[in-house]
């Protein structure tokens, strides 16, 4: 993956703010158990993690730029609050019930997710997937002598 640069916003803005992301809730069991049913489907998981990509733009400018944070972890986190409103302490007690095959599945549409976002980012920012690339291809040390 391409590096960028950090991007800071205030909390103010993120949009994950207004979906409960660090909220709280009163039934937890309850919770839990549509978290668990929500994550475990790879593919409805993996749609709402590209809903965010697409519609959080503060909230993921200001931590998918964050290359020292868990991005799949928070991403995940992210589309539980978005389509089932649940914090991400529920997602991240949700996640211990899923199986090996479904994490994997998983924190693939998030990687799949990330990756497009940043994409997206590098390309409307004008930056050219082959910068930082040698550009004398091929250089004869024979006749610069």
């Amino acid at each position: 993956m391409k590096t960028m640069p950090r991007i800071y916003h205030p909390y103010t803005l993120w949009e994950e703010i207004n979906f409960n992301m660090w909220g709280s809730i009163k039934n937890k069991e309850s919770a839990i158990k549509e978290a668990v049913e929500f994550t475990s489907n790879h593919k409805l998981y993996g749609s709402f993690m590209l809903k965010v990509t697409k519609e959080w733009k503060f909230s993921c400018e200001n931590a998918l730029t964050d290359e020292f944070i868990n991005r799949k972890a928070w991403l995940g986190h992210a589309a539980a609050a978005l389509a089932i409103g649940v914090p991400e302490d529920i997602t991240r007690q949700a996640w211990k019930y899923l199986t090996y095959e479904q994490q994997l599945l998983a924190n693939k549409e998030a990687e799949r997710a990330i990756q497009l976002w940043q994409d997206r980012q590098l390309k409307s920012c004008g930056i050219r997937e082959y910068m930082g690339r040698q550009m004398l291809f091929q250089w004869d040390t024979r006749r610069s002598a």
